[in-house]
């Protein structure tokens, strides 16, 4: 009898470490058992909410984003760049740029892991600006993410969704990802100055699996180009089976929580938009109207983030390109406007950043979307 309070306390204590360490996921639980009270729905039915070819399309990018990581490429380029550096300011544009180009490829959360960890370890070497150098890094992975379908989960939706084909989208959202990267490179360089590094003890990187990085980038190709096919369900079989036998830690060491998250999300938002309330004040703001979806896009991401938006606010348009300038610029601002910037704080594991953070980003928000808004209305998208 007495080891069942132990029983009961150890039962208590996973699930309080379950909701510390993946609130999101809790978040969007509660909301679906809420909705469920209030509308229910029959449970066989919810899955035909979910956007199926989006949900694969991430997985298999995170199986070759991991399988990528795994190979060690990624962690000898960037240390054999930064030993190449002078200064603060150098150190801190080519942070901004390698953080921008990976996630254009891995997606901007992918492009964290890579960059925040050799952040702090160059920290670690030679003190840096640390809060600082994080806050423009997580500006860099939402700007450089824009351009392409694989760099942020909204464009997967969007560009899945809307049927366009890869070049299409990307030359669509090129105009918008030059000028974010062009004013946050200027920032960059006027909030670091050019006091000298010393890098000397930097550690040498681990060992390249040259195999296994060709292979991935082939694989990455022709993964691009199936899912452009709309062959999602066939790409992702590919990887499941070539590296579930050749490399299977690729396939298994995945974040498979964040599919469950992006999987409720399309679950959760488009139930609540078909509540008669919610459906009729979204469809009191006339989202028809371009002016009107893109101060929604950008002003909803402050609130429950640039992915979430975008599910719900293409439920009521199908301006896809409207809608991705809307939710790219979403996603500067407050902390919660994107995922990304959750990711990167939290990699920091230091306090005090969201002050230093909100500083950066609130003012380039503003110039963001004052941006955003010129490019449409000049290529005659805002009317």
């Amino acid at each position: 009898m007495a080891l069942a309070p132990v029983g009961r306390v150890g039962v208590l204590s996973r699930i309080k470490s379950w909701l510390a360490s993946d609130p999101v996921l809790v978040v969007l639980v509660l909301a679906l058992i809420v909705l469920q009270m209030a509308r229910p729905q029959r449970w066989a039915s919810l899955p035909g909410l979910v956007d199926w070819p989006t949900i694969l399309t991430l997985a298999g990018l995170l199986m070759l984003t991991r399988a990528i990581g795994l190979s060690g490429a990624l962690d000898r380029l960037a240390h054999s760049l930064v030993r190449r550096l002078a200064t603060e300011r150098a150190l801190a544009c080519l942070l901004v740029l390698l953080a921008a180009l990976l996630a254009t490829v891995l997606t901007n959360d992918v492009a964290l892991f890579v960059v925040i960890p050799l952040t702090l370890a160059l920290h670690r070497l030679n003190p840096l600006p640390i809060k600082r150098l994080v806050s423009v890094i997580a500006l860099a992975v939402n700007a450089g993410s824009v351009l392409t379908p694989l760099g942020n989960p909204q464009n997967l939706f969007l560009w899945q969704s809307s049927g366009v084909s890869f070049l299409a989208f990307t030359c669509a959202l090129a105009p918008l990802a030059a000028v974010l990267m062009a004013m946050l490179l200027i920032l960059t360089a006027l909030l670091f100055g050019g006091r000298a590094l010393d890098l000397s003890h930097d550690a040498a990187s681990q060992d390249v699996d040259r195999p296994l990085i060709v292979v991935t980038v082939l694989a990455f190709i022709a993964f691009v180009v199936l899912a452009d096919m709309h062959r999602a369900p066939l790409a992702l079989l590919a990887v499941v089976a070539g590296y579930g036998v050749w490399r299977r830690a690729a396939v298994l060491t995945i974040d498979w929580g964040l599919l469950l998250i992006f999987a409720l999300m399309f679950v959760v938002l488009r139930s609540a938009a078909m509540l008669p309330a919610i459906h009729a004040m979204l469809t009191g703001f006339d989202l028809r109207d371009a002016r009107h979806l893109f101060a929604a896009g950008a002003l909803l991401s402050q609130g429950i983030s640039n992915v979430p938006a975008t599910i719900v606010l293409a439920e009521f348009s199908s301006n896809w390109r409207v809608l991705a300038y809307a939710v790219s610029v979403g996603g500067f601002g407050l902390g919660i406007g994107s995922l990304a910037n959750l990711i990167a704080v939290r990699l920091t594991g230091l306090r005090g950043i969201w002050g230093p953070f909100h500083l950066i980003s609130l003012p380039f928000f503003v110039l963001a979307a004052g941006a955003g808004a010129g490019l449409l209305h000049y290529l005659g998208r805002l009317g």
